[in-house]
């Protein structure tokens, strides 16, 4: 049976899991972290840094360490979310070819797409190195707000990673999942996860029959934890600008280092009530003297900064509860995930809005993760621990656009997916022999008030007086939220459909150099690693030998056949050290033979004296 990990990827961070045994486990990298930063660097040599060493320089290679791509996936590039994220990100944010936000990195411009596939690639190979074996298949999550581009851009990353995405599933759900794995409950449960870039609030019930249940769901995708961050940033730069006449936000090492101190500030504020900034040689003045940024921020003032982020959470969850038809006694346990939920006053005002204590029995950083891998391990194991149902919903009305600029609704928000609904429509024109849809997302009655998702005409229908010939529009709606629709003319059956993805979406031939050239770096890479570990074992052995030498020396110097070992023993270090210094992997490879034999016989020779 194929392992399928499950993969968190997330705004700030990002986790795998997969299922051992019967228990999901989080797997931890290589530094012993259960999380990988989600960041992306491309250093002055052109090579690619993805996690904590893309963190560790970010600093000084601020313009090309990317991080919060997840904020931009699937987005336009004239969205108000990517505008905004133009003036606060230290790398550049530039228009792809298809109307979609991209991100220049040193001499060359990458999809989103793209960065995320580095992230998730990451995450697969230290599956990979826990496992012992290759993967191929993974479930990844996505906000459950996220729309159908951002779901569809999300899988193009899975696939340019070089793994078959199985299913996505939204993070509450799967958080859900994580918390009521193995409980056999009946409870009516709240996820609230506020993460580093995304918002959502999942209503779920969960059965002890295994049924995980989504009755609503709403977010925001574009606030997190970056927002909170980010009032930390204004108010530091409002601050420094006051006092020096200059602003920060000018110089992108600055940016940079700002960004590091905010996020470090806010982290510290939820263990104790104040801290100090102190960013010294922050920059120099027109003088030429250097300035220093050095200044206390209190939890209270933390709070006042980012009281209306925390309303504007709770608006969404009230506006959930009444969607779900749902009075606050009602739900049973409220369950806390991501990273921004340890905040105090997150907490506070989570626990005064549902008048309860929320749930103490979920990491909030892994519990994602956890789900996405116990959903993975459902997927393709059929024993009875594993036996579970989930259902999901859509979480935005979908529809078409029809005369008179409105939105004709065809699937609500809340719908249990998969589904798929039908509708019938007549022409308004005389002798028409064609028809546009336009697939549109929203909750707007005007249609150039919601999102459009793609667009198809339906030709040759029959020629007649206007509401004479019929077309029928069908939505259907996958396990993965994503979304296709076709259209015939009842009476001739003439069809025509499309598979919606991302009017910025990439092109096939665009993913498939893609995939090419992951797959190179994960040669290269795993070849990297291989050749670091040849060379650890030959430095290793070699200063064994080094280290007996003398005593072997003393030992059989005296003789012809002992002085013949000595310098046969020399002339093998030797060989090596030239090779390490070739970089001749494969030779130095070959040599360790060599090495290991001789330590064996100095080894040997000094036991028989002591």
């Amino acid at each position: 049976m194929d392992k399928v990990i499950g993969i968190d990827l997330g705004t700030f961070n990002s986790c795998v899991a997969v299922v051992e045994g019967g228990t999901p486990v989080v797997v931890a990298n290589r530094g012993g972290y259960k999380v990988t930063p989600s960041m992306v660097a491309v250093t002055e040599a052109g090579k690619r840094l993805v996690g904590h060493i893309a963190k560790r320089q970010a600093v000084t290679n601020a313009e090309n360490t990317v991080y919060a791509a997840k904020r931009l996936i699937g987005r336009k590039f004239d969205s108000p979310q990517v505008k905004n994220s133009i003036t606060t990100a230290p790398y550049r944010i530039v228009e792809g070819p298809h109307g979609d936000c991209r991100i220049q990195l040193r001499d060359r411009v990458y999809s989103v797409p793209e960065i995320s596939a580095m992230v998730l690639q990451e995450m697969k190979m230290i599956a990979e190195d826990y496992l012992g074996h290759e993967v191929s298949k993974a479930v990844v999550t996505v906000p459950a707000y996220f729309n159908d581009g951002q779901r569809q851009a999300t899988k193009d990353a899975g696939q340019i990673a070089g793994l078959d995405v199985i299913r996505i599933i939204n993070e509450p759900t799967a958080a859900a999942l994580a918390y009521g794995f193995g409980k056999n409950i009946d409870r009516t449960v709240a996820v609230y996860d506020l993460g580093g870039g995304t918002f959502d609030i999942s209503i779920l019930e969960i059965s002890s029959s295994g049924v995980f249940k989504v009755v609503s769901t709403a977010g925001d995708t574009f606030l997190g934890g970056e927002d909170f961050d980010q009032r930390i940033i204004d108010w530091l730069v409002a601050g420094f600008r006051e006092e020096h006449g200059i602003d920060l936000r000018q110089d992108r090492m600055a940016l940079q280092r700002l960004k590091d101190a905010a996020e470090k500030a806010k982290c510290e504020l939820s263990a104790v009530v104040e801290t100090e900034v102190n960013l010294p040689f922050i920059i120099s003045s027109a003088r030429n003297e250097a300035l220093h940024l050095q200044r206390l921020l209190t939890r209270s003032q933390l709070e006042d900064l980012t009281r209306d982020l925390v309303e504007r959470t709770l608006q969404i969850c009230e506006m959930t509860l009444e969607e779900a038809g749902l009075e606050k006694d009602e739900v049973e346990d409220v369950v806390l995930v991501g990273g921004m939920t340890r905040m105090p006053k997150v907490q506070d005002a989570v626990r005064t809005f549902f008048e309860r204590e929320a749930s103490k029995g979920v990491h909030p950083d892994e519990v994602v993760g956890l789900g996405a891998s116990i959903q993975g391990a459902a997927l393709v194991d059929d024993s009875p621990e594993m036996d579970m149902v989930l259902l999901d919903v859509t979480p935005h009305t979908l529809g078409i656009m029809v005369v008179g600029g409105y939105f004709e609704e065809l699937i609500p928000q809340n719908t249990t997916v998969p589904t798929n609904r039908s509708k019938l429509f007549t022409t308004v024109r005389e002798n028409q022999t064609a028809v546009k849809i336009l697939v549109l997302q929203g909750e707007s009655r005007r249609a150039d008030e919601n999102e459009l998702l793609g667009e198809f005409i339906l030709t040759g229908l029959r020629r007649a007086p206007a509401g004479q010939v019929e077309v029928e529009v069908t939505f259907e709606i996958n396990a993965d939220g994503i979304v296709s629709v076709h259209a015939k003319d009842v009476e001739t059956g003439k069809e025509q459909s499309i598979t919606v993805t991302a009017t910025s979406g990439l092109t096939g031939d665009e993913i498939d150099d893609m995939m090419r050239e992951a797959q190179d770096y994960a040669v290269a890479r795993r070849q990297d690693e291989q050749a670091e570990s040849t060379k650890q074992e030959a430095e290793t052995l070699i200063a064994e030998i080094e280290r007996l030498f003398p005593e072997v020396e003393s030992v059989v110097a005296g003789s012809d056949f002992g002085r013949d070992a000595i310098d046969k023993a020399r002339g093998v270090v030797d060989k090596a050290r030239e090779l390490m210094e070739r970089g001749d992997t494969a030779g130095l490879k070959e040599q360790i033979e060599a090495l290991a034999r001789t330590q064996r016989m100095f080894k040997g020779v000094v036991g028989k004296t002591a």
